[in-house]
């Protein structure tokens, strides 16, 4: 009992992270000055690793740095920048339906690894939410923009490598730290980008400053250490899962915000979505064993 609990809790947690991040789309459509993915980028994730370093106060281990500079480019430089190109590119949350995929490559990678299969019953219901996400999201006459595309699907691609070796290598730091340092160097990777590529913001509103703030504290700091602890705590599928919340946020506040109209197969679509995370959930536990608490 105590076990289920615990699994519980951790998936809450986790979850968290995800709806936060659904909040991104319409944030970057309608609030951040237009055409600057990469310099968002860096104010999203940089202020929120220099906070949480000073917070932990902590170095990595000796013959850590080099992993952690590809966890840091993986789970931060290279997927924020596609995030934002796909943001900004694609209407809607268009991108968000690559999301769906993550789960499924992130169980490829551990079955590769391990040379053991989720099993049929986990395919399965992390297949389940392939057609949900395409009935939530898919508007007729939708634009596909070729860059946005391609950004999207390699953003899904490196943050599922990026959870995978998180949850395999276990680096030994506190989440706070782990998370600090993907943070700090995924924005000091951004940062030269956003500089030479991008021009410099105009005088920002009131509530651009607000969105920008929102975008680090809670879009960063909080959701990344939530994830990154999930991520160490939960199964990787189980985990992976979570990530389609982000699109669900996506489209109700697309709906409550903008007045966008929620059809019947998009309600359709949104129950099967969240029908896939909540199998993914009950055959994840399954996999938890007492030893592992």
């Amino acid at each position: 009992m105590q076990q289920n609990s615990h699994y519980l809790r951790d998936t809450l947690l986790t979850a968290i992270a995800p709806m936060l991040w659904g909040t991104t789309y319409i944030l970057t459509t309608q609030v951040l000055p237009p055409d600057r993915p990469f310099t968002a980028a860096v104010i999203r994730v940089l202020p929120a690793g220099l906070i949480l370093l000073a917070w932990a106060r902590s170095m990595p281990p000796r013959g850590w740095w080099l992993k952690l500079g590809i966890l840091a480019a993986l789970n931060i430089g290279i997927f924020q920048a596609l995030l934002f190109i796909a943001a900004y590119r694609l209407p809607g949350g268009l991108a968000a339906i690559f999301g769906a995929l993550q789960p499924l490559i992130t169980m490829a990678l551990a079955s590769l690894a391990n040379r053991r299969s989720p099993g049929w019953r986990m395919i399965s219901v992390a297949l389940l939410g392939l057609p949900g996400m395409a009935m939530l999201l898919w508007a007729p006459g939708m634009q596909w923009d070729l860059t946005g595309v391609i950004a999207a699907f390699a953003g899904v691609c490196c943050v599922s490598a990026g959870a995978f070796l998180v949850r395999r290598w276990q680096p030994p730091m506190s989440v706070i730290a782990l998370t600090g340092w993907q943070c700090a160097l995924g924005g000091l990777m951004l940062l030269p980008l956003a500089l030479l590529l991008e021009p410099a913001l105009p005088a920002l509103s009131l509530q651009q400053i607000a969105g920008y703030s929102y975008l680090s504290g809670f879009g960063a700091l909080l959701a990344y250490v939530l994830w990154i602890r999930g991520i160490q705590k939960l199964p990787l599928a189980a985990s992976s899962s979570l990530a389609l919340l982000s699109p669900v946020v996506a489209t109700i506040l697309g709906w409550v915000i903008l007045d966008q109209k929620l059809a019947a197969p998009a309600l359709t679509g949104m129950a099967i979505v969240l029908l896939s995370v909540y199998l993914v959930q009950r055959e994840a536990a399954k996999s938890i064993v007492p030893s592992n608490r």
